[in-house]
């Protein structure tokens, strides 16, 4: 979890599917596109073929979808970081998902603070499997500011 990071805004989501990770996250996705921010998108799992099943069946702007699909949902880590690494020696705004498992979140938080340290215009976005963690979604949900679903991004009452 994001639990130490100071520098970081930290928002936390749940999913009960690729689908719905992808639903819940296309109209954030989206308006942050068109404000220009970078965005990345860390899965344990290929999104590739969800997306592109999701992106045919939905009513947007060939422009919009493009966007979209030049976003890597691939499962292709290394490459992310490099493009973490370009984005914050450029100085741009960055929005990154963090998508699968407890410890896979945690494992690519840790990276992710070691290569934005000094960056301060990063938001990191956990999404967790809601059937892995179960009896623990209470005790997470106490780790983040805010939380992101298909109504948007809301602040946690504390």
């Amino acid at each position: 979890m994001n639990k130490n990071q100071k520098t970081k805004e930290k928002t936390c989501a749940f999913y009960a599917s690729d689908y719905h990770f992808e639903m819940i996250t296309l109209p954030y996705i989206e308006k942050n596109l068109e404000e220009n921010k970078e965005i990345v998108v860390f899965t344990e799992n290929n999104l590739e073929d969800t997306m592109k099943t999701l992106m045919s069946r939905i009513n947007l702007k060939e422009e919009k979808k493009n966007n979209i699909y030049k976003i890597n949902w691939k499962n292709d880590d290394l490459n992310k970081f490099k493009q973490i690494k370009n984005d914050v020696e450029m100085n741009k705004d960055l929005i990154i998902f963090v998508k699968g498992k407890e410890n896979y979140i945690k494992n690519i938080n840790k990276n992710i603070e070691k290569w934005t340290k000094k960056q301060d215009c990063v938001k990191i976005i956990d999404c967790y499997d809601v059937e892995e963690i179960g009896k623990h979604f209470s005790e997470i949900v106490t780790q983040y500011e805010n939380v992101l679903s298909t109504t948007g991004e809301k602040k946690i009452e504390k």
